[in-house]
């Protein structure tokens, strides 16, 4: 069988499109969201992986630097937090998981104009923000997912740090492949990274076994706080910077904690408000089966997945938790009227 062979049907004309993008591209800046969680990170790994096998010149790029918990992960070379001072002048950018240029972060977002660009990216409600290509497929799991479709198609094989990168991402998108975008492609291209020596479970156990003690303390701290809405269908939990200075954890030890709320039994949405910083708040929706959190967090700027998705609210803590809620409820509500005029 052939590299191209093992891209499912569906995937295989984007992802060949993009190997043949990606071979006309050179001294090419790579970068994903802000504040990048591990399908970032790993896709930002894998694109590196494959344009060295291509021969090409790349930087890494994120803005605010890769989290604590994934410091233990080998990238294929060092990751730039300003555009200033670059080893070499990029002529284009790849940007990843994200398909919103506010996305990547000021500073990049104000140059994305001079960057002959592709966008890869599996958000719903997104059509890419490339100027020269997009493949945006929201029913791929993770945008690591996408990329191990790309060197497919460029003829690379999943093997060595690569496969290891695509892991990470699919690993961390599908919450250990527990979330309901783990689908049979998923775990046929999980099944080939096994087979070619990645070791999936040694990576799930170093990403788990990375807590510090201040994460541990914070989520006891707010697992006490977690409250229910709606009758039981809404778990609601805020977090305050003075939460965080307390327990001396770090924003990024918030990561996993909304999935542990949507745990409770009866809950069909799991809500995690965090103050940012003074006067802005960020939020986490999660949800089950055909609960929709995205159109939730659309309606209030944010994005995102069906049953994973967030967003920002310009307001403090006190005052975005009931126009938070109030979004929620109006999304429940809709989804109730609908069920019910189909019975």
């Amino acid at each position: 069988m052939s590299q191209t062979e093992l891209i499912p049907t569906r995937f295989r004309d984007g992802a060949l499109r993009m190997a043949a993008a990606l071979r006309g591209l050179d001294h090419v800046l790579v970068s994903g969201h802000v504040n990048p969680d591990g399908d970032a990170v790993g896709s930002l790994a894998a694109a590196g992986h494959i344009l060295r096998a291509l021969g090409k010149e790349f930087i890494l790029y994120s803005s605010t630097g890769l989290p604590q918990y994934l410091q233990f992960f080998p990238l294929p070379g060092t990751v730039h937090t300003s555009l200033e001072h670059l080893p070499f002048t990029p002529r284009c950018a790849l940007l990843l998981d994200c398909g919103e240029p506010q996305r990547l972060g000021g500073e990049l977002a104000a140059r994305l104009p001079d960057f002959t660009s592709l966008n890869i990216d599996h958000h719903l409600g997104e059509e890419g923000m490339g100027s020269l290509d997009n493949w945006v497929v929201p029913e791929a799991a993770a945008t690591a997912q996408l990329m191990a479709y790309v060197a497919l198609a460029a003829g690379l094989p999943l093997q060595g740090e690569l496969a290891r990168a695509v892991a990470l991402g699919i690993i961390t998108d599908t919450g250990g492949f527990c979330h309901g975008n783990t689908s049979a492609a998923v775990f046929a291209l999980c099944a080939h990274l096994v087979e070619g020596g990645c070791d999936l479970t040694g990576l799930r156990e170093r990403l788990e076994n990375a807590w510090s003690l201040g994460r541990m303390h914070l989520w006891g701290r707010l697992m006490e706080r977690v409250r229910l809405e709606r009758d039981g269908e809404v778990a609601f939990c805020t977090v305050s910077l003075e939460d965080l200075r307390h327990c001396r954890a770090l924003k990024e030890d918030l990561e996993g904690l909304v999935d542990q709320l949507r745990r409770l039994g009866g809950v069909r949405v799991a809500a995690l408000l965090r103050e940012d910083t003074p006067g802005m708040c960020r939020f986490s929706l999660r949800s089950y089966g055909h609960t929709d959190v995205r159109a939730t967090a659309a309606s209030l700027g944010g994005g995102g997945h069906l049953n994973a998705a967030g967003g920002a609210l310009n307001m403090p803590p006190e005052q975005a938790a009931p126009v938070l809620l109030a979004a929620i409820n109006a999304q429940l509500d809709t989804e109730s009227a609908s069920a019910a005029a189909a019975r």
